[in-house]
């Protein structure tokens, strides 16, 4: 029985970029930090990786844990509250005004 080929490099970087995009969509200022944190701390753990049964293992987690994630973002930004004191409010800016 032959084992299963690891994700590319390319797969792993759109399974990143996914997840800091779901991150992104937490209403709520702690949620959408943690999750942005643990992203970055959990592919940068498996960054050096070689082993093709550990990179297979930790995409299967992680494209599970994105499917939970989609849902949880949705159900927080239903619940969302008010912004909190530490997030910035985001400048709009119009054409020619600076």
């Amino acid at each position: 029985m032959s084992t299963p080929l690891p994700p590319s490099r390319k797969t792993l970087l759109h399974l990143y970029a996914a997840t800091l995009r779901v991150s992104r969509g937490f209403s709520s200022y702690n949620f959408r930090n943690y999750f942005l944190a643990r992203t970055r701390d959990s592919f940068r753990g498996i960054q050096n990786e070689s082993d093709p049964a550990k990179l297979t293992s930790f995409y299967r987690t992680t494209v599970e844990e994105l499917s939970v994630l989609k849902r949880s973002a949705i159900v927080n930004s239903l619940y969302g509250g008010r912004k909190l004191v530490v997030e910035k409010d985001k400048i709009e800016r119009t054409r020619g005004v600076n």
